[in-house]
């Protein structure tokens, strides 16, 4: 019967975290539902911006912005866009991963030399390099707490003076692409300096005649700090709605699991249940004809 009393326990225990994994499920598709909308409706303003800027500075000389000027790849900065919280499959892992990977192909020798530092955007992957003794800039776990695009500006604006005042000669950005709940892509890109268009932009953008007022050079001045804004501003709403993704599929998995291994353990119960049945009927039984003889 001890038996029958513990697998009764696992019965309850079980029943208990498939309620609150199905209502983090919920809690998750509708924060996700939100999170969707942010992410598609700044897009296109994104995309139109980048190709916008990538069209005017063709003929812009590298000196021509502090953002556009090309360094001797020194001091690296890595922003990694992760979250808060865990229980969203391996999201965090992957993004952290990813980074690592980045710094370890492409700047080893920056490494070794010490010359690489971290802005974390998410507790994970803060608390992950502080334990491993990385540079890490800051503190930007509240951002998610009122996720918006004038407190994320205020990352990028500290970031963009470290790159003017030579702070860091290279900015890398990781990141979490959002495509639907159950589809999410990793991205590594080039912050700063601003990347130049490949030839094939080029070619796509350069039948595109625009009229500037006042001038071409002062428009490019405002619109490069901005687009930069912008683009780590989607960066982060990508990474939120990513998570949001991740971690509804993952507690979606999670329900079903516990549904089968409650399955498994009813079965189990009235397994033990019938053989102690059984067994007591046959000590009965054989009580009853010892009895009887």
């Amino acid at each position: 019967m001890a038996n029958l009393k513990e697998v009764r326990n696992r019965i309850k225990s079980v029943s208990s975290t498939q309620q609150i994994t199905k209502a983090m499920k919920m809690v998750s598709a509708a924060k996700l539902k939100r999170a969707t909308n942010a992410i598609v409706q700044l897009r296109p303003y994104a995309n139109k911006l980048k190709e916008l800027l990538a069209n005017l500075s063709q003929s812009l000389e590298d000196g021509s912005s502090p953002y556009l000027q090309e360094r001797e790849p020194v001091r690296i900065l890595v922003v990694v866009v992760s979250s808060n919280r865990g229980l969203a499959g391996a999201f965090n892992a992957n993004v952290i991963k990813t980074a690592n990977n980045l710094i370890a192909e492409k700047y080893p020798k920056q490494l070794a030399a010490g010359n690489v530092s971290i802005v974390a955007i998410g507790k994970k992957s803060q608390e992950y390099y502080e334990r491993r003794k990385y540079n890490v800039i800051g503190n930007n776990n509240d951002l998610y707490l009122d996720l918006n695009f004038e407190n994320a500006s205020k990352i990028t604006e500290s970031i963009m003076d470290g790159f003017v005042k030579g702070k860091y000669d290279r900015v890398e950005l990781v990141y979490n692409h959002f495509k639907n709940a159950a589809m999410q892509f990793l991205i590594a890109e080039q912050l700063l300096p601003v990347p130049k268009p490949d030839t094939k932009e080029q070619v796509k953008t350069a039948q595109v005649d625009y009229i500037l007022e006042p001038s071409q050079e002062e428009i490019v001045e405002q619109l490069i700090p901005k687009n930069i804004k912008i683009q780590l501003y989607r960066a982060v709403l990508d990474s939120n709605a990513s998570e949001h993704g991740a971690r509804m599929t993952a507690m979606d998995k999670a329900t079903e699991n516990a549904g089968e291994l409650l399955k498994a353990l009813k079965l189990s119960y009235n397994q033990a249940r019938q053989a102690a049945i059984t067994t007591e009927l046959t000590e009965i039984v054989s009580g009853a004809a010892a009895l009887a003889g």
